[in-house]
């Protein structure tokens, strides 16, 4: 036999003889840094399942999963506002699956349908660095009128409604706030322009600048705010808008044209358990969990003592794209 032909046959036998590569999946992620690496790590040890992730915030996610289409580059998505899985499961990007774990998830916090789950929910809050409200003469913010004021000129820190769910919260809760009316919501954020850092491509950033004394107030999700003090800053403090706000419901999903179907739906399986659901602590996430049997940790929000607004995640879902395109164009580009 000649030299090639061995070694053909030598490197053919040597493939068919190693060990098979391991299912793989890839998520793209919509929460913190921290607390998408322990998730897919801690799926991957508990299944075998290689996991690796992307973090994109809810906008960037929704138009990488749009443009890969044909050719998907994710099998799930995991965090992020469920109003942006809405959106997504209008243009088919998402494919349903009923888990066994579903009965255990709150009816209220998951789609009919099963192509989406809750996953956790936070509650948009007011991250206020108090040192740098005092050099302005103002205690922490308790109201979104408050927000308005001039002395808190080019010193809040938000993200844009394009990129970031965190800010299309927000852009949903004034419009709840005013009875539906979504020129009254472009209208208050229109006012609320000049007081703006920058627009961030990420919500949880705000909390970050505000810790910072970037910023004196951020408009966050509470347990942004809460991780960002326990990361040593001292002079933050967590307020609620007492006119009523908004609140995010995490989704997860199956993504349509995943290339490991069956293990896309283990993970999906597993980050519905109450297992799951207990490990955001360990990572200073205080979000609420959508499992029944997980109790919400002492240093979550407390829906019971804050005004929530009825935020109808399918309605917000539906508008988001037309919505965010108004404010774009009318009030300010997406962050480059």
């Amino acid at each position: 036999m000649r030299p090639l032909a061995i070694a053909l046959v030598v490197a053919l036998v040597a493939a068919g003889c190693s060990t098979p590569r391991r299912d793989k999946i890839t998520v793209a992620c919509g929460a913190s840094e921290r607390w998408c690496a322990m998730m897919v790590k801690r799926f991957s040890d508990a299944t075998g399942v290689e996991a690796d992730f992307v973090r994109l915030s809810s906008g960037e996610a929704l138009e990488r999963l749009k443009a890969a289409r044909e050719r998907q580059e994710f099998d799930v998505w995991h965090g992020g506002p469920a109003d942006s899985y809405v959106a997504a499961k209008s243009q088919g990007l998402l494919e349903p699956y009923e888990s066994a774990r579903s009965g255990e998830i709150r009816r209220e916090w998951a789609d009919p349908e099963n192509a989406w789950s809750g996953i956790y929910a936070g509650v948009l809050a007011f991250c206020n660095n108090t040192k740098e409200l005092a050099e302005r003469g103002m205690k922490p913010i308790r109201s979104w009128r408050e927000l308005l004021d001039e002395r808190l000129r080019g010193s809040v820190a938000i993200a844009h409604p394009a990129t970031s769910g965190t800010a299309y919260t927000t852009l949903w809760t004034h419009v709840e706030l005013n009875g539906g009316d979504q020129e009254a919501a472009l209208g208050y954020l229109r006012d609320l322009h000049p007081n703006v850092l920058r627009y961030n491509s990420s919500g949880s950033a705000a909390a970050l600048q505000a810790a910072k004394e970037e910023a004196a107030v951020g408009v966050v999700f509470s347990h942004d705010c809460v991780a960002a003090q326990e990361q040593g800053y001292p002079n933050l403090e967590v307020t609620f808008p007492q006119e009523g706000t908004g609140y995010e419901l995490g989704g997860l999903a199956v993504l349509a044209g995943a290339h490991n179907l069956d293990s896309a739906r283990t993970y999906v399986d597993w980050a519905l358990s109450g297992a799951s659901q207990r490990l955001g602590p360990l990572v200073q996430f205080y979000a609420l969990p959508t499992n029944t049997g997980v109790p919400a940790h002492s240093k979550a929000a407390d829906p019971a003592t804050v005004k929530l607004v009825p935020y109808d995640v399918a309605v917000a879902g539906r508008a988001k794209q037309a919505l965010v395109g108004r404010f774009g164009a009318e009030i300010a580009g997406p962050p480059g």
